[in-house]
């Protein structure tokens, strides 16, 4: 099944990943002067550019801020759990994983992509069901990093934290009125870090089958954070820890 992702960032770093591209459309139009830079790029890495009208851009990829530039693909492969758990090994690092409980927006799931991938976070994992999965406009809201973080799907959230404390991964549940914050529990150790649902939280088994619960320092009048939010803050948490060890 083949995709299309839109956007200069997630084009050029789908390009450089080397990922098979198929084709590259360019908008045949003022503005994108911009774009020699990308093309050329293309060109050498033999990947075919056609200049199109910005209509036609706008029907490949639908809701999708593409910047004048949209790029044909095969579909988004995810990753095993065990290879990730493999890399992780390999790193001689202590495992850093994120794990995501039915995150529905792809803009949520784009940014927190994102954000793992500046720090170094060794692989994300998602639910088969009821969650976003890797769509164009994840690809355009993670500015390329879908390209770079590995992704593993699994079908039961609850089963995969066993599965990784068995691993020796401590597992921390991102929960609002936690007793302890994330400033309280050690994140140089093997950690997953755990985060929920948009509106709902994280469920009350997954939460239950974590080790501990942390919530994040809150001051205003406003209870909760946006999820891509408090994950990016836990993680740089977790970098923060790991830097002064």
């Amino acid at each position: 099944m083949e995709q299309y992702i839109g956007g200069r960032h997630a084009v050029l770093e789908a390009l450089r990943s080397g990922r098979a591209l198929h084709k590259i459309y360019v908008a045949d139009s003022p503005g994108t002067s911009g774009l020699a830079a990308l093309t050329a790029e293309a060109k050498q890495a033999g990947v075919p550019v056609q200049r199109v009208d910005k209509r036609k851009l706008d029907q490949l990829a639908p809701g999708v801020r593409h910047q004048g530039v949209v790029a044909q693909t095969a579909a988004y492969g995810y990753a095993e759990l065990d290879d990730i758990l493999r890399a992780a090994a390999d790193s001689g690092e202590a495992p850093f994983l994120v794990v995501l409980d039915e995150i529905e927006d792809p803009h949520n799931l784009g940014s927190i992509l994102r954000t793992a991938e500046c720090a170094g976070v060794h692989g994300v994992v998602i639910p088969k069901r009821r969650s976003v999965g890797l769509t164009a406009t994840v690809a355009k809201t993670s500015a390329g990093a879908v390209e770079h973080v590995p992704v593993a799907r699994v079908t039961n959230i609850a089963q995969t934290i066993e599965r990784l404390k068995r691993e020796g991964i401590w597992t921390v549940a991102a929960v609002g009125g936690a007793e302890r914050t994330i400033h309280d529990i050690d994140l140089t150790v093997p950690v997953a870090l755990v985060i929920g649902n948009e509106h709902k939280g994280i469920g009350r088994l997954v939460r239950e089958t974590c080790d501990l619960e942390a919530g994040i320092p809150m001051y205003g009048r406003i209870a909760s954070l946006n999820a891509s939010v408090a994950a990016g803050i836990m993680m740089y948490e977790a970098v923060r820890q790991r830097r002064l060890r």
